[in-house]
């Protein structure tokens, strides 16, 4: 049985009011090796066949996308490439004269996912709610954004890196919250914050000038 809270939302309605919305509790993650053992209960298929299987869709689905396709799936949805710029690089310039991009700075990084309706349908066929005692916490507001900004300046200068974890501490953000803003000081020059690593594994530091 899955568990969902009302949650208020940051933006208020039409008449200024803020609104309430369902939102689902997460407790946990579930992995191929997992889903291969409870399809084989219903299947002639082996584990190994299953992990097998989708394995090779994902690269296929990844080999079309990088010729410049988007993937459907029926049942499961859409899948779309999305570009970016490689780490070190600053973006390119709308103004006359101004710096340009090349292929090399450009990179895959992220996929897009649009579900399809009937995936959408199985999986609330599949659920049945009920109302948790738990409840969402959310991002602390007691600094603003140039103040949180500040206390990521401040705490580089006299550490050597700034992860997600301690932004969190520092800031009260919750860490999605945190980790988006991290990114966008990192992409601002104008911040003095810079990064390094990927994914995971990114951490932040102080930038340094030319």
């Amino acid at each position: 049985m899955a568990e969902y809270q009302m949650q208020t939302s940051n933006l208020p309605n039409e008449d200024g009011e803020k609104i309430l919305f369902p939102r689902i509790k997460i407790w946990g993650q579930v992995d191929l090796d997992y889903l291969a053992q409870r399809i084989n209960y219903a299947s002639t298929f082996t584990p190994g066949d299953i992990i097998g299987l989708v394995k090779s869709l994902t690269q296929a689905i990844a080999r079309e996308m990088g010729e410049g396709h988007s993937v459907k799936v029926d049942g499961l949805g859409v899948f779309t490439p999305s570009l970016g710029l490689r780490e070190g690089f600053e973006r390119e310039s709308a103004e006359q004269g101004g710096q340009k991009r090349n292929v090399r700075s450009i990179c895959v990084d992220n996929i897009n996912f649009r579900a399809d309706k009937d995936f959408i349908y199985e999986t609330g066929r599949s659920c049945i709610l009920d109302r948790s005692k738990w409840k969402f916490r959310h991002s602390s507001s007691r600094y603003t954004a140039g103040q949180r900004l500040k206390l990521a300046q401040d705490y580089l200068e006299s550490h050597p890196l700034l992860k997600v974890g301690d932004y969190c501490e520092l800031t009260g953000l919750l860490r999605n919250a945190a980790a988006q803003e991290l990114k966008q000081w990192s992409e601002m020059p104008e911040s003095g914050i810079g990064h390094t690593g990927r994914g995971s594994h990114k951490i932040y530091i102080k930038a340094t000038t030319d």
